[in-house]
């Protein structure tokens, strides 16, 4: 007779019993393992949630209105893409009275100019003047913004220009070779919005002539009248009286003491007009000249005489 296992079905219940129990056991420690992941996880997310995000640089628009204030340029850089067409125009002085209608029909100097923004905060630009038939090569870059949040309390823009005075050679002009022609203007503009309405700014100024006129003395030794490189100190301030209209102000200060015929300061004050695509600024001042470093070295109108002069800025601007 074959022998039977009476308790094969107590063990296959008692196998079956076992078998979920432990797949149960496996479940929930699988559970367990995966929760912390999923808390570490969830904690990652809250984490970078709570991370401060980086907040995008406000600049100060409009601290001036324009490229131009009166005899200096501003601390302004127009947009990339900004094409700019300028007209400059200095008459004679009043102090002649109605022999020259007050100066308005003396003999006048004007500069046509045009510059381009090809890249942000970098412009570029020529221009030609009929004082001596200068031409001249100018470059405008903004180095730093004044920032809304204060953390940048000022602007602070280079200008600078290389003229060429293109007259032909004769006996009354100096030049022995061609770089006798050229002159250098170079200016940190430092300026600051202190108000919506009122902007400020300081410009240290350096300028550079590669020739100039010399006397004999009693010796008849040659010596210069003055001195090729000249430095001198700009402040200019803008008051906003309605959307579209300003008024201004400026001073030029010369700092270097030449052997002879140091340039005399310059006192201007004027109106400003604004509009979507022209800047327009009539004033009085005592600088006749329309290039910056001919002003700094040749100036000789003395305010404390009266002899001031008319002069306006036209500027008419595209974009592109």
């Amino acid at each position: 007779m074959k022998k039977q296992n009476i308790h094969s079905p107590k063990i296959a219940r008692f196998a079956r019993v076992c078998l979920v129990v432990a797949l149960s056991a496996g479940c929930v420690n699988l559970m367990a393992q995966q929760a912390p992941a999923a808390k570490k996880t969830a904690a990652a997310k809250d984490t970078t949630a709570d991370a401060p995000v980086a907040k995008k640089k406000s600049y100060t628009k409009n601290t001036f209105e324009g490229n131009y204030i009166i005899d200096n340029q501003t601390v302004m850089v127009p947009i990339k893409g900004t094409f700019e067409f300028d007209i400059q125009h200095r008459f004679g002085t009043v102090n002649n009275g109605s022999a020259d209608l007050f100066g308005l029909f003396a003999g006048a100097n004007m500069r046509l100019a045009f510059s381009y923004v090809p890249l942000t905060d970098l412009q570029v630009g020529i221009a030609a003047s009929n004082e001596y038939m200068q031409a001249d090569f100018n470059l405008k870059y903004a180095l730093l913004k004044e920032t809304k949040d204060g953390l940048m309390p000022v602007s602070i823009t280079y200008y600078g220009n290389v003229v060429a005075d293109t007259r032909k050679k004769d006996a009354t002009t100096l030049f022995v070779t061609n770089s006798d022609r050229l002159s250098y203007f170079n200016q940190i503009i430092i300026a600051r919005k202190v108000t919506d309405k009122f902007s400020v700014q300081v410009s240290p100024t350096y300028s550079h002539f590669n020739n100039l006129e010399g006397y004999q003395d009693a010796a008849g030794n040659v010596l210069p009248k003055m001195k090729n490189d000249n430095f001198s100190v700009a402040v200019a301030g803008r008051y906003k009286i309605s959307d579209g209209s300003s008024l201004i102000v400026n001073y030029d200060q010369p700092l270097t003491q030449n052997p002879l015929d140091n340039p005399r300061p310059n006192v201007s004050f004027g109106i400003e007009f604004k509009t979507s695509g022209h800047d327009f600024e009539i004033f009085f001042g005592n600088y006749g000249s329309v290039e910056p470093q001919y002003n700094n070295f040749f100036n000789q109108n003395d305010y404390t005489k009266g002899q001031f002069l008319l002069g306006f800025n036209i500027s008419r601007l595209w974009n592109f």
